[in-house]
């Protein structure tokens, strides 16, 4: 991607899951279709709470929530993305939003879209992942309904917050559909949330808590462990001879990101470094990826992809197709590449690493395969249940699994963690000020 930073956390879908509530008028729970609201100037705050919007058992700031809650609904929250050629560029926009950017610039990225008939590829997917959550409840008993909306497109999560107040629900568990620490995979749908109850006026009636980070929870980490394992045995299979300790090298890609948005992503006092908690989270769990599927002797690293913005402003390095390019000097002659850092296929899966890095691969003379993201496979959809199920119950941090020393990840964000380089705090739920 060239120019314009999307982010780090997928897209999303049009229609509101579970029904929409008709607009017409200005009362608090109204949604707004077709309109992203604008960034709140406050978050609501109960008395003797020091984070703002939550339940009762979050409002006091644990790092893990142990006090049981009664949820009404699941918020899933998605980035949103067109459904048509029409909307590419209005979409855009809002991804962009306050940034100034003209619409000939947006243009450069809007091709991406185009070449898919301006439909996003993660709506499809997240279609599928509402439908496989809903049956996951189902299947264990647990009477939740999953009400979807989206950052940057129709429904947008205040729409999703006026369909739960036309439904009578108050208390909200929201899933991000993204798994690791930095301001636009985490803060900045905590953000959204606020500016979600803001529009809508319903500050004082609903409260959104969110389900932690799950970057290392084994639903999240399984399908890599066996995509990897399955995307060596293809190499070895279809290239006899080929030597899988000093010819294949697996690339764990992931979006990158600005430097210094890195290094404020995750709590400054655990000090995690350059590249902040983000490169470390995704560092962790490459390391178990690789002790997991049975290949400790092959190497690896972790790449970046989708670098915008101006270059004279760092970003994560290596890009992915500098490292493809240097892998032939290293003796490889053949490339694993795992989308990592995605929770589906959204466009910086499709475009960036199945039509971009597989080209560089192949320019270089490498043979490669594009590991599948975890989408709707059923280990993350019981693990993303699961996280809700901790919520529900109060679970103890002991019992919580995960594969990495990092995690489990906290319930309540901590304070002054992921904060935006560029613009600073802005207002935001599920953790503590700022």
């Amino acid at each position: 991607m060239a120019a314009v930073n999307l982010g780090s956390a997928g897209e999303g879908r049009t229609d509101v899951a579970g029904g929409s509530v008709a607009g017409g008028t200005d009362a608090p729970g109204t949604p707004h279709r077709g309109r992203k609201p604008a960034p709140a100037a406050s978050a609501p705050l109960a008395p003797g709470a020091i984070v703002p919007g939550a339940t009762p058992a979050a409002q006091g700031g644990p790092e893990h929530v142990t006090e049981p809650t009664a949820y009404d609904a699941i918020l899933l929250a998605g980035f949103g993305g067109p459904e048509g050629q029409d909307d590419v560029i209005p979409f855009l926009r809002n991804v962009t939003r306050g940034r100034g950017i003209p619409d000939e610039r947006l243009e450069e990225v809007a091709h991406h879209y185009r070449h898919f008939g301006g439909v996003s590829p993660i709506n499809e997917q997240n279609r599928r992942l509402k439908a496989a959550l809903e049956a996951e409840l189902a299947s264990r008993g647990v009477d939740l309904p999953v009400i979807w909306g989206n950052r940057n497109w129709d429904p947008y999560l205040n729409d999703a917050v006026a369909e739960a107040k036309a439904r009578g629900f108050t208390k909200l568990i929201a899933i991000a559909t993204s798994a690791y620490s930095a301001y636009s995979s985490c803060r900045q749908y905590r953000e959204d949330f606020a500016d979600a109850l803001a529009d809508t006026e319903l500050g004082g009636e609903i409260q959104i808590d969110k389900a932690r980070q799950f970057f290392d929870h084994p639903g999240f980490v399984t399908p890599f462990v066996e995509g990897v394992r399955d995307g060596i045995a293809q190499l070895l299979a279809d290239h006899p001879g080929l030597d899988r300790a000093t010819e294949i090298e697996v690339l764990f890609a992931t979006h990158s990101i600005p430097t210094a948005d890195a290094a404020k992503s995750g709590p400054a006092e655990r000090g995690f470094g350059e590249g902040g908690a983000y490169a470390a989270q995704h560092r962790a769990v490459a390391e178990v990826v690789m002790r997991e599927a049975g290949i400790p002797d092959v190497p690896w690293q972790l790449v970046y992809q989708s670098r915008s913005g101006p270059p004279t402003q760092p970003w994560l390095v290596p890009d992915v197709n500098d490292a493809i390019a240097e892998l032939p000097a290293a003796g490889r002659k053949a490339v694993v590449i795992v989308p990592l850092g995605f929770v589906s296929d959204h466009m910086e899966v499709m475009w960036d690493l199945d039509e971009e890095a597989m080209e560089s691969a192949h320019e270089h003379g490498l043979a490669a395969v594009r590991v599948p993201t975890p989408g709707t496979h059923p280990a993350h959809v019981a693990g993303l249940v699961d996280l809700v199920l901790e919520r529900v119950n109060g679970t103890p941090r002991a019992e919580r699994p995960h594969v990495t020393e990092l995690g489990p990840w906290y319930d309540v964000c901590r304070p002054g963690c992921c904060e935006n380089a560029r613009l600073g705090f802005k207002p935001a739920l599920a953790g503590i000020a700022p």
